[in-house]
Order: C-alpha cells, then sequence, then structure tokens
C-alpha cells in the first residue's frame, strides 16, 4: 500500500473526497491531486475541530468556511465567514481556526481571512448541521 493511500486509511471518513474538492484548491501547488486531497482532508479534519460557540455543530458542517487554498510550499489560505458579522466571537475565530490547522503535519504559514461576501445564510450548512440543529 503507497504512503498516500496508509494516510488516506488514517483520515476521518467523515471528510469525503467532495468536501475536500468544494473549498481545498491548489494555486501554483506541485503536490499532485492526489496529495492535494489527502492534505485537503487533513486540513478539513483539524477545522472541523472549531465549534461555534453558540452551536453544537463545526464551523466546517456550519459552511462557515469558504475556500482553503493551499501554496506550492503548504502555506494555507483560508477564507472564512461568521453566521453574522456581529457575531460575538468574530475577533476570536480566525486564531482558533489558524491554532486548529497548526496541528497539521508540514504546513506551512497559515492565514485566515475573515470575509462577509457572499454573506452567510443557512443553506450553506450541511445536511450534517441541519439534523443536528432540528431544522428540517
Amino acid at each position: 500500500m503507497s504512503d498516500a493511500a496508509d494516510t488516506e486509511n488514517k483520515t476521518d471518513a467523515s471528510v469525503t473526497d467532495a468536501a475536500v474538492e468544494a473549498v481545498v484548491t491548489g494555486s501554483g501547488t506541485a503536490m499532485t491531486p492526489e496529495e492535494l486531497g489527502v492534505f485537503g482532508k487533513e486540513l478539513i479534519e483539524a477545522i472541523k475541530t472549531v465549534y461555534d460557540p453558540e452551536m453544537p455543530v463545526d464551523i466546517y458542517e456550519l459552511g462557515l468556511i469558504y475556500k482553503v487554498d493551499v501554496a506550492d510550499n503548504k502555506d494555507v489560505t483560508v477564507d472564512m465567514t461568521l453566521t453574522a458579522p456581529g457575531c460575538p466571537v468574530a475577533g476570536e475565530m480566525p486564531g482558533m481556526v489558524k491554532t486548529a490547522l497548526e496541528t497539521v503535519p508540514t504546513i506551512g504559514d497559515i492565514t485566515v481571512n475573515m470575509v462577509f461576501d457572499p454573506p452567510w445564510t443557512p443553506e450553506r450548512m450541511s445536511e450534517e448541521a441541519k439534523l443536528e440543529l432540528n431544522m428540517f
């Protein structure tokens, strides 16, 4: 079994290839699509450890992560939003995401940008988040 396959088997089964493709991009990365996929899963798994303090759902499932861009040297830039611009944790959330991403082996520099365009709407939430919050 290849190293990439070994790493993939250790990742959280709930992070699908489609989930990675939805937000992880490789701008100018020399990684193969398979390597980017494995690294992307590790990034999403780390992000999924960050929870909105007002809801029992992680910020990835809430749809707060708009984009995760991976550079050639594994520097990572995250574009994220909040459920509302006046959210009480607005100043803390980027630091929480950066701290979570620092646990990913071989990651380079991390930048977390707070963006509000497009504005967040409940339609961005995953089915898992909607079930957890009884929004069906």
